[in-house]
């Protein structure tokens, strides 16, 4: 099989020291925080809970500061709340506690998904200052007494966007990397389709955060290197929880001699670690990130996360026949795929292309 495995303690190789200090700190609290869970989970006393309810926010709020002051030092990784104006950082929240809660039903997920990624994206390109404007005209369904036309003076961003390339880590992140190509679409003077890129990879799940191996397998990946050369690659994956996937991706993609323009991840939540291991191994990356929790548990797994965010946005594939890209496509149903016509079409001629 043609498959690249890059292992948990090479991608450790990455840190450094002082990261290694931070994310040891980070991880004290979490387990003070563990505690107070246990607390909370039992305990029947209003009194007691209002006390573990106080503690634990002076928890979340020291773990909070911490993290803002590492990214402070870390200008390649952009968190919505710590990157925005403060009266911004309320519809973040609210946002991140329905996608966290478990009562959160899968189509209600799949719009707070697509609400999460708008915010991404202008946190990445709304942002932009540009002394060069571009005017939308368009037509509107008032006819009397004459056809109507309204005027719009938007920022040009178009140099920023539309040398982009969508890098899909198969399933989980295929609806959110069609989301953002959408978004780049409507921003676009001209309508740019991003053309799309398809990696199979996966992590081994039987391993543990320590030594975890992450496997792409070529035969089942979709992209040219020479169309991702000079380009600004984005990858739109819902959770980095360690930072494994994205890094094998890029590395191989910059072993084949592929040099991009830049390279920009984009996800709901993403752990410390995964942010800094990152950041630390790709030069020109940046990761954007709606949310960044402090900690991973042994199963290298996000705490407090969300759960999976591909299940939770997919379903559960069922027996030994888990769903291609096209039905997973097929699955999304025909309103929302509507929706994103032009994206899918582009996926569909990468995925058939051989």
């Amino acid at each position: 099989m043609n498959k690249i495995i890059l292992k948990a303690q090479d991608l450790d190789g990455y840190l450094t020291d002082d990261d290694r200090a931070l994310m040891e700190k980070m991880d004290g609290l979490y387990r003070k925080a563990m505690l107070s869970y246990s607390i909370l989970s039992s305990t029947k006393g209003v009194a007691e809970r209002h006390r573990e309810e106080a503690v634990l926010i002076e928890l979340y709020n020291e773990m909070g500061g911490l993290m803002q002051e590492i990214c402070k030092a870390e200008p390649r990784i952009q968190v919505y709340s710590f990157a925005t104006p403060s009266e911004s950082h309320g519809e973040a929240s609210r946002l991140i506690a329905k996608l966290r809660d478990v009562g959160t039903q899968r189509h209600e997920f799949t719009y707070y998904t697509q609400r999460a990624y708008e915010l991404l994206f202008n946190l990445a390109f709304g942002g932009v200052k540009s002394e060069n404007k571009n005017y939308l005209i368009v037509q509107t369904p008032v006819t009397s007494p004459v056809q109507n036309y309204a005027v719009h003076k938007i920022p040009n961003v178009d140099d920023k966007i539309e040398n982009t390339v969508m890098c899909v880590m198969l399933r989980g992140a295929l609806l959110p990397s069609a989301i953002m190509s959408k978004e780049i679409q409507e921003f676009s003077s001209h309508g740019y389709v991003t053309p799309f890129a398809l990696f199979k990879i996966k992590r081994d799940d039987t391993k543990d955060e320590k030594t975890m191996e992450y496997v792409l397998d070529l035969d089942r990946s979709y992209f040219r290197p020479e169309d991702l050369d000079g380009k600004d690659l984005i990858f739109a994956d819902p959770m980095n929880a360690t930072g494994g996937s994205l890094v094998t991706v890029v590395k191989y993609i910059l072993d084949q001699g592929v040099k991009p323009r830049s390279i920009l991840c984009f996800n709901i939540i993403s752990a410390l670690k995964g942010a800094l291991r990152a950041v630390r191994a790709i030069e020109n990356m940046t990761v954007y990130t709606l949310w960044m929790d402090p900690v991973l548990n042994e199963s290298a797994y996000i705490m407090p996360g969300l759960g999976d965010a591909g299940d939770r946005i997919n379903g559960r594939d069922e027996g030994d026949h888990p769903r291609d890209m096209i039905q997973l496509i097929a699955d999304y149903g025909s309103n929302i795929a509507s929706l994103y016509r032009s994206q899918i079409r582009t996926i569909e001629e990468t995925v058939l292309r051989r």
